[in-house]
Protein backbone atom coordinates (compact mmCIF):
# COMPACT_ATOMS: atom_id res chain seq x y z
CA UNK A 1 0.00 0.00 0.00
CA UNK A 2 1.66 3.35 -0.67
CA UNK A 3 2.31 5.55 2.19
CA UNK A 4 0.63 8.15 1.22
CA UNK A 5 -2.85 6.27 1.39
CA UNK A 6 -1.86 4.40 4.45
CA UNK A 7 -1.03 7.52 6.37
CA UNK A 8 -4.62 8.89 5.14
CA UNK A 9 -6.54 5.33 6.31
CA UNK A 10 -4.77 5.85 9.82
CA UNK A 11 -5.75 9.41 10.33
CA UNK A 12 -9.24 8.23 9.53
CA UNK A 13 -8.96 5.31 11.87
CA UNK A 14 -7.70 7.57 14.60
CA UNK A 15 -10.39 10.22 14.10
CA UNK A 16 -13.00 7.60 13.84
CA UNK A 17 -11.31 6.43 17.36
CA UNK A 18 -11.50 9.54 18.88
CA UNK A 19 -15.09 9.83 18.54
CA UNK A 20 -15.78 6.54 19.53
CA UNK A 21 -13.59 7.01 22.58
CA UNK A 22 -13.04 10.49 24.13
CA UNK A 23 -9.53 11.64 25.03
CA UNK A 24 -9.47 10.76 28.50
CA UNK A 25 -5.49 11.95 30.10
CA UNK A 26 -3.48 8.93 31.20
CA UNK A 27 -2.53 10.75 34.36
CA UNK A 28 -5.45 12.30 35.94
CA UNK A 29 -8.23 11.08 34.31
CA UNK A 30 -9.39 14.90 33.03
CA UNK A 31 -10.02 15.17 29.46
CA UNK A 32 -7.36 15.22 26.92
CA UNK A 33 -6.29 18.08 24.81
CA UNK A 34 -4.32 18.77 21.84
CA UNK A 35 -5.22 15.23 20.38
CA UNK A 36 -3.73 13.52 23.02
CA UNK A 37 -4.48 11.93 26.10
CA UNK A 38 -2.80 14.08 28.24
CA UNK A 39 -4.75 17.45 29.42
CA UNK A 40 -3.23 20.82 29.55
CA UNK A 41 -1.86 20.78 33.11
CA UNK A 42 -0.19 17.85 32.99
CA UNK A 43 1.18 18.42 29.12
CA UNK A 44 2.27 21.73 31.30
CA UNK A 45 4.23 19.67 33.28
CA UNK A 46 5.82 17.22 30.70
CA UNK A 47 9.92 17.64 31.23
CA UNK A 48 11.15 18.35 27.63
CA UNK A 49 14.72 17.65 27.10
CA UNK A 50 15.12 21.07 24.69
CA UNK A 51 18.74 21.48 26.16
CA UNK A 52 21.00 18.86 25.98
CA UNK A 53 24.66 17.02 25.02
CA UNK A 54 24.36 16.32 20.72
CA UNK A 55 26.10 13.10 21.43
CA UNK A 56 24.18 11.24 24.09
CA UNK A 57 21.23 13.28 25.02
CA UNK A 58 22.17 14.07 28.28
CA UNK A 59 20.16 16.94 29.93
CA UNK A 60 22.73 20.41 30.07
CA UNK A 61 22.27 23.87 30.97
CA UNK A 62 23.22 25.12 27.60
CA UNK A 63 22.93 22.62 24.70
CA UNK A 64 26.37 21.44 23.44
CA UNK A 65 28.31 19.42 20.46
CA UNK A 66 29.62 17.01 23.33
CA UNK A 67 29.64 16.97 26.97
CA UNK A 68 32.73 16.16 29.15
CA UNK A 69 32.13 12.20 29.16
CA UNK A 70 31.21 12.15 25.04
CA UNK A 71 34.67 14.37 24.99
CA UNK A 72 36.97 11.80 26.76
CA UNK A 73 34.57 8.59 25.47
CA UNK A 74 33.20 9.16 22.15
CA UNK A 75 29.68 7.15 21.69
CA UNK A 76 29.35 5.04 18.72
CA UNK A 77 26.23 7.41 18.39
CA UNK A 78 26.46 10.03 15.68
CA UNK A 79 23.66 11.92 17.55
CA UNK A 80 21.30 10.70 20.11
CA UNK A 81 18.18 12.66 20.84
CA UNK A 82 15.49 12.47 23.62
CA UNK A 83 12.38 13.54 23.90
CA UNK A 84 12.16 14.31 27.11
CA UNK A 85 13.95 14.21 30.70
CA UNK A 86 13.03 10.83 32.43
CA UNK A 87 11.52 12.80 35.52
CA UNK A 88 7.95 13.45 36.57
CA UNK A 89 5.09 12.60 35.08
CA UNK A 90 7.26 10.66 31.96
CA UNK A 91 8.68 8.06 35.25
CA UNK A 92 4.44 7.18 35.37
CA UNK A 93 3.95 6.90 31.24
CA UNK A 94 6.67 4.79 30.68
CA UNK A 95 6.84 2.14 33.10
CA UNK A 96 3.48 1.51 32.36
CA UNK A 97 4.15 0.89 28.62
CA UNK A 98 7.48 -1.08 29.43
CA UNK A 99 6.48 -3.34 32.41
CA UNK A 100 2.31 -3.17 32.05
CA UNK A 101 1.71 -3.17 28.33
CA UNK A 102 -0.09 -0.36 28.54
CA UNK A 103 -0.53 0.21 25.04
CA UNK A 104 -2.24 3.93 24.85
CA UNK A 105 0.66 5.56 26.71
CA UNK A 106 2.95 3.94 24.05
CA UNK A 107 0.21 6.04 21.92
CA UNK A 108 1.06 9.28 23.60
CA UNK A 109 4.65 9.04 24.26
CA UNK A 110 4.62 8.02 20.14
CA UNK A 111 2.83 11.57 19.41
CA UNK A 112 5.59 13.50 22.21
CA UNK A 113 8.41 11.69 19.97
CA UNK A 114 6.98 12.55 17.15
CA UNK A 115 6.47 16.36 18.19
CA UNK A 116 9.79 16.69 19.82
CA UNK A 117 11.60 15.11 16.39
CA UNK A 118 9.45 16.85 13.82
CA UNK A 119 12.37 19.26 12.06
CA UNK A 120 15.40 16.92 12.72
CA UNK A 121 17.41 15.44 9.69
CA UNK A 122 15.57 11.82 8.64
CA UNK A 123 17.76 9.07 7.83
CA UNK A 124 17.02 6.42 5.76
CA UNK A 125 15.53 3.80 8.30
CA UNK A 126 14.25 3.47 11.47
CA UNK A 127 15.34 0.23 13.69
CA UNK A 128 13.91 -0.28 17.08
CA UNK A 129 16.08 -1.69 19.57
CA UNK A 130 15.14 -5.58 19.74
CA UNK A 131 14.64 -7.61 23.20
CA UNK A 132 16.41 -11.07 23.20
CA UNK A 133 13.60 -13.30 21.74
CA UNK A 134 13.46 -14.87 25.67
CA UNK A 135 12.07 -10.92 27.53
CA UNK A 136 9.94 -11.20 24.17
CA UNK A 137 7.61 -13.89 24.47
CA UNK A 138 7.91 -13.36 28.63
CA UNK A 139 6.75 -9.83 28.15
CA UNK A 140 4.52 -10.19 24.47
CA UNK A 141 5.49 -7.18 23.07
CA UNK A 142 9.00 -5.03 22.28
CA UNK A 143 8.04 -1.54 23.92
CA UNK A 144 10.61 0.16 21.16
CA UNK A 145 8.60 -1.38 18.30
CA UNK A 146 5.49 0.24 19.52
CA UNK A 147 7.43 3.43 19.52
CA UNK A 148 8.90 2.95 16.20
CA UNK A 149 5.70 2.10 13.90
CA UNK A 150 4.33 5.62 14.96
CA UNK A 151 7.77 7.61 13.60
CA UNK A 152 7.86 4.97 11.19
CA UNK A 153 4.11 5.93 9.64
CA UNK A 154 4.00 9.60 10.72
CA UNK A 155 7.85 10.78 9.13
CA UNK A 156 7.54 7.96 6.07
CA UNK A 157 10.59 6.42 7.04
CA UNK A 158 10.79 2.80 6.64
CA UNK A 159 11.07 0.36 9.64
CA UNK A 160 13.67 -2.27 9.62
CA UNK A 161 12.31 -4.77 12.18
CA UNK A 162 14.08 -7.71 12.77
CA UNK A 163 17.40 -6.74 10.55
CA UNK A 164 19.12 -6.12 14.51
CA UNK A 165 18.95 -9.08 17.12
CA UNK A 166 19.67 -9.51 20.64
CA UNK A 167 21.91 -12.58 19.92
CA UNK A 168 22.34 -13.23 24.03
CA UNK A 169 20.29 -12.66 26.86
CA UNK A 170 21.82 -10.10 29.36
CA UNK A 171 21.24 -9.09 32.95
CA UNK A 172 19.08 -6.13 33.23
CA UNK A 173 21.16 -3.05 32.75
CA UNK A 174 19.63 -1.08 35.56
CA UNK A 175 21.44 -3.33 38.49
CA UNK A 176 24.90 -2.35 36.88
CA UNK A 177 27.24 0.72 37.23
CA UNK A 178 28.87 2.06 33.57
CA UNK A 179 31.40 0.10 33.08
CA UNK A 180 29.71 -3.08 34.17
CA UNK A 181 26.78 -2.05 31.66
CA UNK A 182 29.33 -1.96 28.67
CA UNK A 183 31.00 -5.15 29.45
CA UNK A 184 27.55 -6.69 29.76
CA UNK A 185 26.33 -5.88 26.42
CA UNK A 186 29.48 -6.96 24.83
CA UNK A 187 28.74 -8.63 21.52
CA UNK A 188 24.97 -8.89 22.64
CA UNK A 189 23.59 -7.71 19.21
CA UNK A 190 24.40 -9.12 15.76
CA UNK A 191 22.70 -8.01 12.34
CA UNK A 192 20.76 -10.84 10.42
CA UNK A 193 22.63 -12.88 7.83
CA UNK A 194 22.44 -11.43 4.59
CA UNK A 195 21.01 -7.86 5.63
CA UNK A 196 21.61 -5.37 3.66
CA UNK A 197 21.52 -1.98 5.31
CA UNK A 198 21.47 1.63 4.46
CA UNK A 199 24.13 4.21 5.03
CA UNK A 200 22.31 6.04 7.46
CA UNK A 201 19.91 4.70 10.15
CA UNK A 202 18.32 5.22 13.52
CA UNK A 203 17.87 3.71 16.39
CA UNK A 204 14.76 3.82 18.63
CA UNK A 205 14.49 3.11 21.95
CA UNK A 206 12.17 4.15 25.33
CA UNK A 207 14.98 5.40 27.47
CA UNK A 208 18.07 6.23 27.86
CA UNK A 209 20.70 6.20 30.71
CA UNK A 210 24.39 5.22 29.85
CA UNK A 211 23.75 4.55 26.57
CA UNK A 212 25.15 1.84 26.56
CA UNK A 213 22.69 -0.40 24.68
CA UNK A 214 22.85 2.27 22.42
CA UNK A 215 26.11 2.15 21.53
CA UNK A 216 26.75 -1.92 21.52
CA UNK A 217 23.54 -1.87 19.08
CA UNK A 218 25.39 1.00 16.93
CA UNK A 219 28.75 -1.26 16.78
CA UNK A 220 27.15 -3.82 15.27
CA UNK A 221 25.15 -1.72 12.93
CA UNK A 222 28.23 -0.67 12.13
CA UNK A 223 29.92 -3.25 11.35
CA UNK A 224 27.23 -4.78 9.15
CA UNK A 225 28.02 -1.52 6.97
CA UNK A 226 26.12 1.10 7.90
CA UNK A 227 28.22 4.44 8.26
CA UNK A 228 25.84 6.75 10.39
CA UNK A 229 23.88 5.63 13.01
CA UNK A 230 21.47 8.00 15.10
CA UNK A 231 19.25 7.58 17.97
CA UNK A 232 15.78 8.41 19.31
CA UNK A 233 14.53 7.95 22.61
CA UNK A 234 11.28 8.43 24.27
CA UNK A 235 13.35 9.97 27.16
CA UNK A 236 16.96 10.55 28.73
CA UNK A 237 18.16 9.94 32.59
CA UNK A 238 19.25 12.96 33.72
Amino acid sequence: MPAAVNRTLSAAVDGLGKWLWPLRCLLCGETGAQGRDLCRSCAAALPWNRSACLRCALPLPVAAAACGDCLRRPPGLHQSHAALVYGFPVDRLLPRLKFHADLACGRLLSQLMIEAFAALPRSEALIPLPLHRARLRSRGYDQALELARPLSRAFGIPMLDGVLTRSRATPPQSRLDADARRRNLRGAFAVARGAVLPQSVTLIDDVMTTGATLDAAAKALRRAGASRIDAWVCARTP
